[in-house]
């Protein structure tokens, strides 16, 4: 039986059925949520049939097998789940028109205008109308498709407190009206630092992921937030900020293979293999930061990791030789980084002499 998806699936062992569902999780979760969400114009029914969907696939897929294209079939199953739900509602008239209406909203963009879901997804996510942890948390829930206990590891918060945020967001987006769009030219300015600082977090949980059973590295979430990040850069080419976060995340992910070993151990820093570390995503994190410095673009909140993090010399081909000074941030960490952050002024204090050790970073290598 294969009504849900499209084409025929081959069996495969339970095993290969878990991974399955797993790597389509991390790969379509965003952009089912962000088709329903578009069609209906409601994020509690968009994430409830997508959560129906997964939950369909488990059950379906160990004796159907994997479709050949399980993000259509994850789509179709959600899509029909959403609209049981609808008819199964006393009023579902008034939902069908409010969902049409906000969808008639949604006025179309300018020709040069990025089409992305997901980015019309974490754009109504982290609308100014929302409180910036209700952003976040949403944008995590989402787009990035963290479970609650993982958003409430990252926030270092109870579980209940996000969920809580959760539920508050969707129904102020709802009743708000808020529109599914990209921004317009004129308003992205003021709405993008806010995106931004949800992008970091996505990535942060992907560069060391908080969950007990995932692994210590997420490159599904890192990618995704990179993703993103290039998409809102394409839209403002100019802005100092985007260039800097993009950078940062590019120069961060490089070491990515660098930093676990083959037995799914975190490997130090002084332990890496350099030769193993991504020279394209260096070499372009490098140009995007030496292009902000030729611009002399103003600094803003996070010019300390945007900036001085990517001045971090990639060259040296060990952890002595690397100029540690040129790596410390001088604006007050956050509680999460703090730890970090004093480890590097450490090493920055013993390997410098007392008077330079907070030396002007010098150019990154060309």
């Amino acid at each position: 039986m294969q009504s849900e998806g499209r084409g025929a699936a081959s069996p495969v062992t339970r095993v290969d059925v878990r991974d399955a569902i797993t790597r389509a999780h991390h790969e379509e979760w965003a952009r089912v949520v962000a088709s329903l969400t578009r069609r209906f114009g409601d994020l509690d029914i968009a994430e409830e049939a997508a959560a129906e969907a997964f939950a369909t696939a488990v059950e379906r897929w160990p004796a159907d097998g994997v479709p050949p294209n399980p993000g259509a079939w994850l789509t179709t199953t959600a899509n029909r789940r959403a609209i049981d739900r609808i008819r199964r509602e006393n009023k579902r008239g008034d939902k069908q028109k409010e969902a049409q209406l906000l969808y008639d909203r949604d006025p179309p963009g300018p020709v040069d205008a990025i089409e992305d879901e997901r980015l019309r997804l974490i754009f109504t996510c982290c609308h100014p109308a929302l409180a910036m942890e209700a952003r976040v948390a949403l944008t995590l829930r989402m787009v990035a498709g963290l479970t609650v206990p993982e958003i409430a590891r990252a926030f270092l918060v109870q579980e209940a407190t996000i969920g809580q945020r959760i539920t508050r967001a969707k129904a102020k987006i709802k009743a708000a009206r808020i529109p599914y769009r990209v921004p317009s030219t004129e308003e992205l300015p003021a709405r993008v630092s806010g995106v931004l600082a949800v992008l970091f977090l996505v990535f942060n949980e992907g560069y060391l992921a908080t969950g007990p059973e995932t692994d210590p590295v997420r490159h599904d979430l890192t990618a995704e937030a990179i993703r993103l990040t290039r998409l809102i850069r394409a839209l403002m080419p100019e802005d100092g900020e985007v260039a800097g976060l993009l950078a940062l995340m590019l120069l961060t992910e490089a070491r990515r293979t660098a930093r676990v070993s083959a037995s799914g151990e975190l490997v130090t820093l002084d332990e890496q293999d350099r030769g193993a570390w991504d020279a394209a995503l260096v070499a372009e994190g490098h140009r995007l930061v030496r292009e902000r410095l030729a611009a002399r673009m103003a600094p803003g909140p996070s010019r300390s990791p945007s900036l001085t993090a990517p001045m971090w010399p990639w060259r040296p081909s060990t952890v002595s030789s690397t100029g540690w000074p040129a790596t410390t941030p001088t604006m007050q960490p956050a509680p999460t980084c703090y730890a970090g952050w004093a480890a590097v002024r450490s090493r920055a204090r013993r390997t410098t002499k007392p008077s330079s050790w907070r030396a002007t970073p010098p150019r990154p290598p060309t």
